[in-house]
């Protein structure tokens, strides 16, 4: 992982920032002042920004709604808000409704599983409102030790499910998406482009071992310093690496993407 001091000129000029929300945005749950100066910096200077979360769809709404961004993918890119210009964000999903609903009844027996199987397990705090998929609380209020994280995704992907790790949560969930798909679908339902003729005018930030697609798509992708906790998991690294952990990471990330925009 490289200091920001390498950092390289595009073909063309940048178009725009994806990244991830908890500990990539956010500094102990919340989003702090300079980060979310970071993401209208962005927006100001004519960059296209779409946060990707493994957070779900009720919980993401009121930031897809508040903070300055063009959209707001949820749940592991099987959803995503579009902000409105007046009124509240319109909600879209790559799964049918129909599909939704089968494979929520699968998501609840598996959760139910898991619950049962492993010791200590608990659902995530935000399980109300996800639509797409399930989550087990590794370290946001419950802690799990290692054997348990890896118990637990030994399960879901037992059951036919793709299952990856955040720095908070263990993410379960049935179809094909992940947040590469579900960028590469953002970008179409906005602009109508392929996302993958313009990977290298794109910049990915992230922190954790659920970024990994994120940072093998993508030449100028970003880690908050924070990732070296993840670092020995990691197949894929990010190219660069930020001095500063979580929100104050996102911001000095920004300040130089800022001075090297063309």
């Amino acid at each position: 992982m490289l200091d920001l001091k390498h950092w390289p000129r595009p073909p063309r000029p940048w178009l725009g920032v994806f990244t991830d929300i908890d500990d990539t945005l956010t500094t102990e749950g919340a989003i702090t002042a300079d980060a979310l100066h970071a993401l209208a910096a962005l927006k100001q200077a004519g960059l296209m920004v779409i946060p990707i979360t493994g957070r779900p769809m009720g919980w993401s709404r009121d930031f897809a709604q508040n903070w300055p961004v063009d959209a707001l993918v949820a749940e592991n890119g099987a959803a995503a808000w579009i902000p409105q210009t007046n009124g509240a964000p319109q909600a879209i999903y790559q799964q049918s409704a129909a599909v939704r609903a089968a494979h929520r009844t699968r998501l609840q027996a598996v959760a139910a599983r898991i619950l049962r199987e492993v010791p200590g397990a608990t659902l995530a705090q935000d399980s109300a409102g996800r639509e797409t998929d399930m989550a087990i609380d590794h370290s946001e209020f419950t802690h799990l030790p290692p054997q348990a994280i890896a118990q637990v995704v030994q399960l879901m992907r037992s059951e036919g499910m793709n299952a990856t790790v955040s720095s908070i949560h263990i993410n379960g969930w049935f179809g094909e998406h992940h947040k590469l798909s579900g960028a590469q679908w953002i970008v179409h339902q906005l602009w109508g482009r392929a996302l993958d003729a313009d990977t290298a005018r794109w910049v990915y930030v992230g922190d954790s071992t659920n970024d990994q697609v994120m940072f093998e798509h993508f030449a100028c992708s970003v880690g908050v310093a924070n990732i070296r906790r993840f670092e020995d998991q990691l197949t894929h690294r990010p190219r660069y690496i930020t001095p500063s952990e979580r929100g104050a990471g996102f911001a000095e990330l920004t300040r130089h993407l800022l001075t090297h925009l063309n």
